[in-house]
């Protein structure tokens, strides 16, 4: 099997996702940032991993409204472990959201879980 920037791999419900992407860890807020995850798109990466940590969601959602077509993207982001709690999870859930410009993530992770 060959892989390419179009491999996806199956679940065990039978959904896919993509094997490669683009991680923005330490991208910096900014429109360089935005042009990144564009040129990224148009290369056929199919898979954006931001996080709320990284400050960056809000690139991820002015790439959408330049023209980007969301549902063209496998997006993941990450619940940092400080919000914890139903509701502190449900509150920044809703905030990625917004700072994404999307009503709809593919994959919501915790970030860094760390047991007691």
């Amino acid at each position: 099997m060959s892989l390419t920037l179009k491999s996806r791999i199956t679940l065990n419900d039978g959904h896919s996702m993509p094997i490669f992407g683009l991680g923005l860890y330490q991208a910096e807020s900014s429109s360089k940032t935005i042009q990144i995850i564009t040129d990224a798109i148009k290369l056929g990466y199919p898979l954006i991993d931001t996080a709320e940590i990284y400050k960056n969601e809000s690139q991820f959602g002015e790439a959408v409204k330049k023209g980007i077509k969301r549902e063209e993207i496998f997006l993941t982001t990450k619940l940092f472990t400080t919000q914890s709690g139903c509701e502190g999870c449900q509150k920044s859930f809703k905030n990625s959201l917004e700072q994404l410009a999307t009503d709809y993530v593919d994959l919501y992770l915790l970030h860094a879980p760390q047991g007691q």
